[in-house]
């Protein structure tokens, strides 16, 4: 065994002197986590004597290679973006463009084929293109759509969460087996990208139980309820943090409590509170540890917050109750599907306040009353003609068009 007066990590402090004598001496440049001596884990910034030019040590999201479809990623030391090839759009170039964008209200648009779309509808706004109004008093979240969105509510940054915060809310479950599995009920935090080295605040359900994290920067503080009690309509949620200390309470079951790690006491949040889901919701961008793979499935209502012991609970947002934004997020119980009538067989879907109709193979279009033409590339079988031709309907057959310098049938001879 070998013991130490001291443990230099990253550069030896050295006299002048000894610069001169043994030349430059150089320190370690980049970023040193999970420092053990003897199998003990010394926390780096916490149980450090002293030190100079130190920082924390955030990976940039670059590094993770976010883009998709060939899309470049373009990073600073507080943003990032993908620049998207043509036909590819979305934060992380994931969604093929919507050509002739029919969606209102800033709506976002996602083609269902190459000639459909659908709207996925704003907060206050509902119907198959988003033109229509709606009153939501106990929003409804749907999870994860096929599309791969989730439905949300985005309010500001709750204001001195610091050293303390309460919060009570209330939900009551869809009617389906994946609504208890692994689903983000909350989350807030340091820039709102959830990155390794912030801090942030998250509420989520995993195998039919409430899971509470929290990160000071010092490490995850985890509280995890026992099963729910699913003969309950409504499930209520009382958590809390004093400095260090958290606390949960779900329904009847007896008060838990933890201690964060570390020696750090304050929550540093910035980014916006988000309730039942994320903006471009994709599970690298949140926190590691309790990461929730899918958005909420339900109702969430009643949400209110309190900083101080000594002040009453109010709702989220500015003014308060307001979100700044959302999508597809319906009224607990009403369905937007019972004012749209699909045609020729088609299937109204809905995801909180965004509804589609799902047609049958040979039909398109919003209510499913256009025929899919034999030239259009959604047609089953596909037609041949080689790539760079015109297909053109006939009345019982198609034609191709051939480009200059090719010939046959479909155009595949040069």
């Amino acid at each position: 065994q070998i013991t130490f007066g001291s443990i230099f990590l990253g550069k030896v402090p050295v006299h002048k002197e000894v610069h001169q004598c043994a030349g430059q001496i150089h320190g370690y440049k980049g970023c040193i986590r999970d420092f053990q001596v003897n199998h003990k884990e010394l926390f780096i910034i916490d149980e450090a004597l002293e030190g100079r030019n130190i920082e924390n040590c955030n990976v940039p999201i670059c590094d993770y290679h976010p883009c998709h479809n060939g899309g470049t990623c373009t990073s600073d030391e507080e943003n990032w973006y993908c620049e998207c090839p043509k036909l590819y759009t979305g934060k992380l170039c994931q969604f093929a463009t919507c050509d002739e964008n029919p969606c209102g209200n800033g709506a976002t648009c996602f083609p269902k084929s190459s000639r459909d779309a659908v709207c996925l509808c704003p907060y206050g706004r509902y119907g198959i293109l988003c033109s229509d109004a709606i009153n939501i008093t106990q929003p409804s979240f749907s999870g994860t759509d096929v599309f791969g969105y989730t439905s949300f509510l985005a309010y500001s940054t709750i204001p001195n969460i610091t050293f303390y915060y309460e919060f009570h809310l209330k939900f009551q479950l869809a009617n389906h087996h994946s609504a208890l599995q692994d689903n983000l009920i909350f989350f807030t935090g340091q820039k709102g990208q959830g990155l390794n080295g912030d801090d942030f605040l998250e509420l989520g359900l995993r195998n039919g139980r409430v899971v509470y994290s929290y990160n000071l920067g010092s490490g995850t503080a985890t509280i995890i309820s026992k099963p729910l009690d699913l003969t309950l309509e409504v499930h209520v949620i009382h958590l809390g943090r004093n400095l260090q200390k958290g606390w949960l309470k779900v329904d009847d079951q007896k008060n838990k409590t933890v201690n964060s790690p570390g020696r750090l006491v304050g929550l540093n949040v910035f980014g916006q509170f988000y309730l039942g889901g994320y903006r471009e919701y994709t599970p690298e961008l949140l926190p590691k540890g309790p990461r929730f793979k899918n958005g909420f499935q339900g109702c969430i209502f009643d949400v209110q917050v309190r900083t101080s012991i000594n002040q009453g609970f109010k709702s989220p947002g500015s003014p308060e109750g307001h979100p700044n934004s959302g999508r597809s997020v319906g009224q607990c119980k009403d369905s937007p599907c019972s004012l749209i009538k699909c045609r020729n067989g088609g299937k109204c879907i809905e995801t909180g306040s965004t509804v589609y109709c799902d047609c049958l193979t040979g039909w398109k279009g919003a209510f499913c009353t256009e025929t899919v033409s034999v030239c259009d590339p959604e047609h089953d079988p596909p037609h041949l003609c080689q790539q760079g031709s015109t297909c053109v309907p006939l009345p019982n057959d198609y034609t191709c068009h051939c480009p200059l310098g090719t010939t046959g049938t479909y155009c595949e001879r040069g």
